[in-house]
């Protein structure tokens, strides 16, 4: 705040004047005190001392007012002091208190001057203040419906993060689902595996049986072989003893009569046993065919069953296989758009957060900005005051001046009579806070 106090204060005001007479006297004196300046003025006529004197009766009785008589003619005496020149005295400091009060007025006028150019520039910069306060409101408007886009944005990205959350939710549980289908086709995978190798194991043994069931037919063959030629053998042995026995039973004629109730038959014996040996070998061939041929049909089914069961198995994991190529790679799929979601996201909520900061940065600098203009032009409006408080005070005390000046010079002027003046004026004081 700032405090300003102008007073003018006429002390005294004196006058006096005396008549023409003897001993008589006129003076003027003016006295102005002000800002510290001193200017006093003083005019003393001399005194008129010795009376004029006629000793002429004739003049005697003309001043009493006689007209009767012819005056006489008289000596005239004249009083020397009367042709003494007047005593005129001049305050000698009245010239130092005009050059004074001149410069004074200078320094004055070149401060009023000094306190209108100040004004005028301070009402420059308050207009400048008042465009930068409009611009400035204009822009924290502008940087309102910033905020309220960039608030619009980040809520729609809020709402693309939720719903990817959601699909993210859903892919999980997609994927478990699909891990699970994973994993219960590989146990199965697993299964036939092992089904595969214990058919495997099986037709390994079965063909060793068939082997081996091969092999005793062969042995069972060559027995038969073997026993056939022991036959045709003992057949070639036979004939040979029964041709030697007729040879001799020809060179040897002896009738021998004997009641033999055992008549050897030995074709028919022998027919009998080789009937006997082929009906075995027949059958033995025929149960050893009809075993192995069960036996090969067996594992002729069992193979082309272990056959089917194979192609099935195969076709079935290179379904399986297919099918979790398929999956890994939709699995891939949607982690790459996961991975490409959560970093656009984080993109997003980055380049978001640092708008945001910046958006921040922008209308806190704003904010100072409109603060520091603010106080400057608060600043500039207290000296404005200041400056139109002392500008005020200077008219005053100028004008007071002015008239006191005027007065002055008018009453110098008509030579008026003596004159005591006293102007006081105190000073102006500011004070801010």
């Amino acid at each position: 705040m700032s405090s300003s106090r102008v007073s003018t204060k006429v002390v005294r005001t004196s006058y006096s004047g005396g008549g023409g007479g003897a001993g008589g006297g006129g003076g003027f004196s003016s006295r102005i005190g002000g800002g510290g300046g001193r200017a006093s003025f003083s005019s003393r006529s001399a005194s008129l001392a010795g009376p004029v004197t006629m000793s002429s009766s004739s003049m005697l009785r003309s001043s009493m007012g006689g007209f009767g008589s012819v005056p006489l003619i008289t000596s005239v005496q004249v009083n020397q002091s009367l042709l003494a020149p007047y005593n005129l005295e001049i305050d000698p400091n009245i010239q130092t208190v005009r050059t004074q009060e001149k410069e004074q007025i200078k320094t004055l006028n070149n401060r009023f001057a000094n306190f209108i150019e100040k004004v005028r520039f301070l009402e420059q910069q308050n207009k400048m203040l008042e465009t930068k306060w409009s611009l400035l409101q204009e822009q924290t408007t502008t940087r309102s419906n910033i905020d309220a886009m960039f608030e619009a944005y980040i809520a729609n990205l809020r709402r693309q993060l939720d719903g990817l959350g959601n699909e993210k939710i859903k892919l999980e549980s997609e994927l478990k689902n699909m891990q699970g289908l994973v994993e219960d086709f590989k146990n199965k995978y697993e299964d036939e595996i092992n089904k595969r190798a214990a058919v495997e194991n099986e037709f390994v043994l079965l063909k060793k049986d068939v082997d081996g069931a091969y092999m005793n037919k062969i042995e069972l063959e060559a027995k038969v072989d073997a026993l056939q030629d022991e036959i045709n053998f003992l057949r070639a042995i036979y004939e040979a003893e029964l041709a030697e026995l007729q040879g001799q039973i020809k060179d040897t004629s002896v009738i021998v009569e004997m009641d033999n109730s055992r008549n050897l038959d030995m074709d028919s014996i022998v027919a009998e046993v080789k009937a006997q040996y082929e009906d075995i070998a027949n059958n033995s061939r025929a149960e050893a065919e009809k075993w192995y041929q069960s036996k090969f049909q067996e594992m002729q089914a069992s193979a082309n069953q272990a056959g089917d069961d194979l192609r099935n198995t195969k076709s079935e994991i290179a379904e399986l296989n297919r099918m979790i190529s398929r999956l890994q790679n939709e699995i891939e799929a949607v982690k790459g758009q996961r991975a490409n979601l959560e970093s656009q996201i984080a993109e997003a909520e980055e380049r978001g957060e640092l708008a945001v900061k910046d958006a921040k940065a922008r209308i806190k600098d704003l904010e100072d900005a409109l603060q520091r203009a603010k106080q400057d032009m608060a600043r500039q409006v207290r000296e404005y005051q200041e400056l139109m408080n002392v500008k005020l005070a200077l008219d005053i005390e100028i004008a007071t001046y002015r008239k006191l000046l005027e007065g002055e010079e008018s009453r110098i002027a008509s030579g008026g009579g003596s004159a005591t003046i006293h102007v006081q004026s105190t000073s102006t004081s500011f004070g801010m806070y």
